[in-house]
């Protein structure tokens, strides 16, 4: 049974991003091990506060939130 984690910085993705992401992630497996995979395909969305998380000994922090993106 595959278990893809997926995080990503809070508030940066819309709920119908985040659900085309679990969409295709699962596409993905089941084009890669056939059928047979789609119910047994899980995948987790997970929103981690900016800040709470770095790149290179950095804290990465996003100051955009999605409620305020154009579009």
């Amino acid at each position: 049974m595959p278990f893809l984690n997926v995080k990503l910085i809070e508030g940066v993705f819309t709920p119908a991003q985040k659900q085309e992401m679990i969409r295709k992630l699962t596409d993905t497996m089941v084009s890669i091990e056939g059928e047979n995979m789609r119910p047994v395909t899980w995948v987790v969305v997970e929103e981690v506060n900016s800040g709470d998380w770095g790149i290179g000994g950095n804290p990465l922090h996003i100051p955009v939130k999605r409620s305020q993106r154009s579009g």
